[in-house]
């Protein structure tokens, strides 16, 4: 285990160490958004559901909401790699991102609605586009616009997922850009 230079006090494992490289590979290629998401899911894919990949603490939840632990913020603000931990039933706002985002699902199992904003008169509401049950080894990437949902625990398990964002959470201490509080369908 090595401890983050860029994040003092957080420790990797070496795997998670690896993982960092091969993103910094990655994004590092200066794709567009789109295709950087997917390139990081690939990153991601390989040490889904390695045991050697987090540390204990790095999969302890809270009690009160899914609990983040930055991982990694890479020093020029490219990305940062962060592990969600969901216990049963505990789920996101309806919300989008500042940045693309990689995701995979390392243990358990979380559905995630997607929505689509649609005007309605002087105001807009959401409509469910629908819903995707992704299990451990799931990976997705994806960037704005068009990346409103909502994310749950739908297990009965503690779930783990990496995401990987295209921004300095270190900085900004979350990736959601706006929180949806309107009218939804479905």
């Amino acid at each position: 285990m090595t401890t983050s230079a860029a994040l003092p006090g957080v420790v990797r494992t070496e795997r998670a160490d690896e993982l960092v490289a091969e993103l910094r590979l990655a994004v590092g290629r200066g794709l567009p958004p789109d295709l950087t998401a997917h390139l990081a899911a690939e990153c991601l894919l390989p040490h889904l559901g390695a045991r050697d990949l987090l540390t204990g603490p790095q999969q302890t939840g809270d009690p009160e909401c899914y609990r983040q632990h930055l991982l990694h913020a890479e020093p020029d603000g490219s990305f940062s790699l962060v592990a969600l931990v969901w216990l049963p039933g505990q789920h996101t706002t309806v919300h989008d991102h500042l940045a693309w985002c990689a995701t995979g699902v390392h243990l358990g199992e979380e559905t995630e609605r997607r929505y689509r904003l649609l005007p309605d008169g002087r105001t807009a509401r959401l409509v469910a586009t629908g819903d995707v049950v992704n299990p451990s080894g799931t990976v997705c990437g994806f960037a704005p616009p068009g990346d409103i949902h909502r994310v749950r625990n739908s297990g009965t398990g503690t779930a783990v997922s990496l995401h990987v964002y295209g921004a300095d959470l270190a900085r900004l201490g979350s990736s959601i850009r706006r929180v949806y509080h309107l009218p939804t369908e479905g």
